[in-house]
């Protein structure tokens, strides 16, 4: 961490962040617009080199609205062979950085049959499907808890903030439980069922070791999915692609980019 966290300051000159974003499948392009300056994941020690079409593999700092930002311009993820604990890494030395609220933001499948490809859902709650948990191992008590609370991770204020922020843009929001599995392969048909059943509005394969970690950093988050296709037996889905996730992200991202800055001012 301190390898880390040394490189980073010597490239920032000092730079803190009090805001820190982790950007999805084909939701990058707000990190190029607000680039002040950016640093290549393989060059920083400790950090994974992303691998996944539409995840450019850049830590990006910026100012945005008078806030400090630092952004994760594509994230590493559980079914690349990395361990819970390596993609999750970056979330703590956003932590050490400074950063006091995280927005996480993925592209996911549709459960709730009312909601359609390129909705924006705010995160309310997860399901975590994944088999592994970040926080197993040794606890460094100087991040956090050995048993943290999870009864509110994604904070109600930042969602009552981005309800305001949709309403004064004229965004529908969309408000779900997102339900995390493995990948890579996509779910299937029962698979989905089942996740409809528990609870689930939204699925997709990242973000919730990422919440895990900043609830138990003492970071507030807030978390926002582009819902990109309907979900695999949800009556109107399509054979799936990561091709159809970029795609439908790509038709989405300029009301996603409007409203992300939005928050970022009002919060």
């Amino acid at each position: 961490m301190e390898d880390t966290l040394n490189f980073i300051n010597q490239k920032t000159n000092g730079f803190v962040p009090e805001i820190g974003i982790i950007l999805g499948s084909g939701l990058g392009e707000f990190a190029d617009e607000h680039c002040d300056f950016a640093i290549n994941y393989s060059e920083i020690p400790n950090f994974l080199k992303s691998t996944v079409q539409g995840h450019k593999g850049r830590l990006v700092f910026a100012e945005i609205s008078g806030r400090k930002v630092v952004m994760m311009q594509g994230r590493n993820h559980f079914y690349e062979g990395h361990s819970m604990q390596e993609i999750t890494y970056p979330v703590k030395v956003m932590k050490k950085l400074g950063v006091k609220t995280l927005i996480l933001t993925n592209a996911a499948g549709g459960v709730n049959k009312n909601f359609k490809p390129s909705d924006l859902m705010i995160i309310t709650d997860h399901i975590n499907y994944m088999g592994a948990n970040p926080l197993i191992g040794p606890n460094d008590l100087e991040l956090g808890e050995r048993f943290p609370d999870m009864s509110e991770i994604y904070k109600k204020e930042l969602i009552a903030v981005a309800d305001r922020c949709a309403e004064n843009l004229g965004i529908k929001l969309q408000h779900g439980v997102y339900f995390a599995s493995s990948g890579p392969s996509y779910e299937t048909p029962a698979e989905i069922k089942m996740a409809g059943i528990i609870g689930a509005d939204a699925v997709g394969m990242s973000t919730v070791p990422e919440a895990i970690v900043a609830n138990y950093c003492g970071i507030k988050v807030l978390g926002i999915s582009c819902i990109s296709n309907l979900a695999a037996g949800v009556e109107g889905a399509q054979k799936l692609s990561h091709a159809e996730v970029i795609e439908t992200t790509n038709a989405v991202k300029s009301r996603f980019k409007s409203l992300l800055q939005e928050i970022i001012k009002n919060i």
